[in-house]
C-alpha cells in the first residue's frame, strides 16, 4: 500500500537525521537514502547493499535552489537544465562543497545531483531539507526495485523503513551528464534522451568505456556487470530465435523465461505450454523501460533456470533500455 500520510514522512526525516537508511519511491526506481552529509550514514547504505566504495550515489535534492547550495559552481547548461527537466530522470555532475561526504562521492571533488518528480520524494526532501544520497535500493550489482515489494524482498530489514509510493512511472535509472568539465558529457543514459538534452545546450559527448572495479567511477551504472536478476541473463537479436530454441533442446524439461514483443509468434518450443515463463514486452521505448526491471523480478520469483531476452531496435530511442539490458547479460 502506498505512503500518503505526512506521519510516514515525519518518521523518515527523523530516521534519516539519526543516520539511519530510509528507501522510498521516485520516478525512476526506488533509492536507498541517507543523509548524504553523514559519512557514517551514508557506509550504512553501502554495508546494506554490498557496495563498492568507488560506485558513487546520486545525491537528491528537492530544487535546483537547494542543489545549487551543494555544487561550487553552476554553469550556465545546468541552469538551463534544471528549468526544464527538473523535476525529472536527470542527474547533473558538478564540482562539490565539502559538507557532502567523500563516502557518497567515491571520494570524487564532483557530486551527481538529481530532483526527483515523484510527490512522495519531494515531500521527504522538502521535509528533510538537505541532500539525500540514495542509489537504487538492492543489492549492489543486482536488478533495481520499481516496487515496495521488491525493496523488501531484496533488503529485508538491512533497511529501516520504507515508504512506499507505488510502482515507478519511468522504471529505469536517470540520465548522468557531467557539466563538470569543458564539454558535456553523457555518463549513463537514462530517462532523459541525449537529442533533448542536446536542443536545451547544444552537442553533448556520450561516455561508452567501462570503469574498471577498482576505479572511482563518477557515474553509477557505469561497471560492465549491473542491473542483473539471479538467473543468468542471455541476450540475443530478434532473428536469433534459434539460439533460445536450441538451449531448450539442450535442457530438456527444464524451465525458462522469454522477453520478447507482444504479438512476436515463436516457435513450438518456446510455448507456454513447454512450462516457459513467456513475458510479452511492449512495443514502445518508455512502456518497455517501465516493465523491465518488474519483468526480471518476475522471473526471479518464478525461479527459472536461465532468462533470454530478445533486445530492442538498435535505435536512439531504445538506448537506454540496450544498455540496462546489455550489463544485465551474457551473449549465449
Amino acid at each position: 500500500m502506498a505512503s500518503d500520510s505526512s506521519d510516514d514522512v515525519t518518521q523518515a526525516v527523523k530516521l534519516l537525521r539519526d543516520g539511519r537508511l530510509v528507501a522510498f519511491a521516485t520516478e525512476t526506481v526506488y533509492g536507498l537514502g541517507a543523509d548524504a552529509t553523514s559519512s557514517a550514514a551514508v557506509r550504512r547504505i553501502y554495508a546494506a547493499k554490498g557496495r563498492p566504495p568507488t560506485n558513487p550515489c546520486i545525491v537528491h535534492v528537492s530544487s535546483e535552489a537547494v542543489a545549487r547550495r551543494y555544487a561550487t559552481k553552476w554553469p550556465a547548461a545546468c541552469a538551463k537544465l534544471a528549468e526544464a527537466l527538473w523535476p525529472g530522470p536527470l542527474t547533473l555532475v558538478v564540482e562539490k562543497i565539502a559538507a557532502i561526504v567523500p563516502e557518497a562521492t567515491a571520494g570524487r571533488g564532483t557530486v551527481a545531483l538529481r530532483v526527483p518528480n515523484h510527490p512522495l520524494a519531494l515531500a521527504l526532501l522538502r521535509a528533510f531539507d538537505g541532500p539525500i544520497a540514495a542509489p537504487s535500493a538492492n543489492r549492489s550489482g543486482r536488478v533495481s526495485p520499481t516496487t515496495a515489494e521488491h525493496v523488501r524482498r531484496e533488503l529485508g530489514d538491512r533497511v529501516d523503513m520504507v515508504l512506499d509510493g507505488g510502482p515507478c512511472e519511468v522504471g529505469i535509472e536517470s540520465t548522468v551528464l557531467d557539466l563538470s568539465g569543458e564539454q558535456p558529457v553523457i555518463l549513463r543514459p537514462g530517462g532523459v534522451s541525449r537529442q533533448r538534452i542536446e536542443e536545451l545546450i547544444g552537442p553533448v559527448d556520450v561516455r561508452d568505456a567501462v570503469v574498471a572495479a577498482d576505479e572511482a567511477a563518477a557515474s553509477p551504472g557505469m561497471a560492465a556487470v549491473h542491473y542483473s536478476p539471479t538467473a543468468p541473463m542471455f541476450r540475443f537479436e530478434a532473428g536469433e530465435i534459434q539460439k533460445v530454441v536450441d538451449w531448450t533442446r539442450r535442457h530438456p524439461g527444464q524451465r525458462m523465461a522469454l522477453l520478447v514483443p507482444v504479438g512476436r509468434t515463436l516457435p513450438p518450443e518456446l510455448s507456454e505450454g513447454e512450462g516457459h515463463l513467456i513475458l510479452a514486452m511492449p512495443t514502445t521505448p518508455t512502456d518497455y523501460a517501465r516493465m523491465l526491471y518488474a519483468a526480471l523480478h518476475n522471473a526471479d520469483v518464478e525461479e527459472v533456470l536461465a532468462i533470454w531476452a530478445q533486445l530492442p531496435p538498435d535505435e536512439p530511442a531504445w538506448t537506454p533500455v540496450r544498455d540496462r539490458m546489455t550489463r544485465a547479460s551474457n551473449l549465449p
